[in-house]
């Protein structure tokens, strides 16, 4: 029997504005890495920008986590949803930890370890002025206050707490995507554990935190890096273990920039994906694949990502989003859909189009199937939809003067003479007929299907001809044929 403690990771994200689809991406692995090992999944909030920090923000990443589907053992409760949420750890948010920071705070200047220093930020600035005109760069603050008696402040009196880092010595670890890193302590400074205000900065909150929830793995973005020496000099300070550090690289732009709302044309907001059409499964597939590989299998379900899922094989260099790749994967997984599923999900973004559109509509679920060949995302399956529940057809321009000619009004004019005397209204039927005309007089099937397919749909792409008039019914499709005819004979000729 294993003595390896219980796996416990956390996604602890900062409520300033939308869930980044980096941060998913971390969240995501974490998840899978949890359910997979039987572990415990921490969702905690990272509140103390509190400038920044709003109850909006908080909202929006409850909401899109639940979106996702990215449950949390522990953490905020989510008022109609019983079961997620709380835990033994909590609070969940560090604005309601400050007397836990505080205690681990005063066990430190206790133990040497930390000191409370009563420099001004006048006094910083002039010590860093003073040793930039001397050297340039690379300013590390040298507090008077490190080596004084804690007797000599005034713990009233304004002041930080800083961490006494040592000066010699090297501090390492194995990261779980980067392999072997090692920071000699030497670039280390006396760093702030918590501002006058009583909150603490974040390599403190994550330390105290991280420690009192039991966390085995801490994951997050190689911009971290940075930050995880000083953590680890932290929980030697408090006598504790620490945990296994992974460091993601970035996720980039096709530009090779950072992901973000202000240098990329996608969308970048968790939630956007939702209004975009997207599947949360879909979402997470495209993203779990960003960075992470399993031979060439590309479509993963979600109980396959949770099995499959290792840290072997997550890559050390930057991903690069690829539109067109998240589309095809969010194709394959609409597809994957039952018709109950589909037509309750394409339903609200019919409305969105002002179509008021049941999900048991025998018409929406006869053609569910055939255009959902065509449509990646809900928002696509909507627009596919569309022209089957409008009276009127709205044309596409090019489409229009490309096909709606006056040389091509009588062959519509023909081909709804076929469709009304049809003994049956059915494919088979619709195709024996019209070939029994265009075939005898030579006539090639582009210059009857196209504008036919312009005529009842207003554009070039559809179902199959004989599909689409099956679907539109006989009398709406006699009746957009001649329609069109009229259109077409008022057109400048070609």
């Amino acid at each position: 029997m294993s003595d390896a403690p219980k796996v416990r990771v956390r996604f602890a994200p900062s409520p300033t504005g939308y869930l980044h689809i980096g941060g998913v991406r971390t969240a995501l692995y974490c998840w899978l890495y949890a359910k997979q090992k039987g572990g415990d999944f921490i969702l905690r909030i990272e509140d103390t920008d509190q400038e920044r920090s709003t109850d909006e923000a908080v909202q929006v990443v409850l909401d899109a986590m639940q979106w996702l589907g990215l449950d949390w053992s522990e953490g905020p409760t989510v008022d109609g949803a019983p079961t997620l949420g709380g835990g033994d750890h909590g609070p969940y948010f560090q604005t309601q930890r400050k007397h836990l920071y505080a205690e681990y705070a005063d066990k430190l200047i206790a133990d040497g370890k930390a000191y409370r220093c009563y420099a001004s930020k006048k006094e910083i600035h002039e010590a860093r002025q003073a040793f930039e005109k001397e050297h340039g760069k690379g300013f590390k603050f040298q507090s008077p206050w490190r080596d004084r008696d804690a007797s000599e402040g005034d713990p009233s009196a304004p002041h930080s707490i800083r961490f006494k880092a040592p000066k010699t010595g090297v501090t390492g670890w194995v990261d779980k995507v980067k392999g072997r890193i090692d920071v000699p302590n030497d670039t280390q400074q006396d760093f702030i554990l918590m501002r006058s205000d009583g909150l603490p900065l974040y390599n403190f909150g994550c330390v105290v935190d991280d420690h009192a929830m039991g966390i085995t793995l801490v994951v997050r973005g190689d911009d971290h890096v940075i930050n995880t020496a000083p953590q680890i000099l932290l929980y030697e300070a408090l006598g504790a273990t620490s945990p296994e550090f992974g460091h993601l690289p970035m996720v980039l732009g096709k530009n090779g920039k950072k992901l973000s709302k202000r240098n990329t044309e996608v969308a970048v907001a968790a939630l956007d994906y939702r209004d975009l059409g997207y599947l949360p499964d879909a979402v997470l597939n495209y993203l779990a694949r960003l960075g992470w590989s399993h031979g060439d299998q590309e479509i993963f379900t979600r109980d396959e990502l949770i099995a499959k899922f290792d840290w072997e094989h997550v890559g050390s260099n930057a991903s690069k989003y690829d539109l067109k790749k998240f589309l095809h994967v969010q194709s394959q997984h609409l597809r994957m859909l039952d018709e109950d599923t589909l037509a309750t999900m394409v339903v609200p973004f019919l409305k969105a189009r002002g179509l008021e559109v049941a999900a048991d509509n025998a018409t929406l679920r006869a053609a569910l199937g055939p255009v959902k060949l065509r449509a990646a995302t809900f928002i696509e399956l909507a627009d596919g939809l569309d022209y089957f529940f409008r009276d009127d057809v709205t044309y596409e321009e090019k489409a229009k003067k490309k096909f709606l000619k006056p040389e091509l009004a009588g062959n519509l004019e023909k081909l709804a003479e076929i469709v009304e005397s049809a003994s049956a209204f059915d494919e088979e039927t619709l195709e024996r007929d019209v070939l029994a005309w265009t075939e005898p007089a030579e006539l090639k099937m582009k210059f009857v299907a196209q504008p036919a397919r312009v005529a009842m749909t207003g554009r070039t792409r559809s179902p199959g001809l004989y599909e689409t008039m099956v679907l539109l019914g006989r009398d709406k499709t006699i009746a957009r044929l001649r329609a069109a005819a009229e259109v077409a004979k008022q057109a400048e000729p070609a």
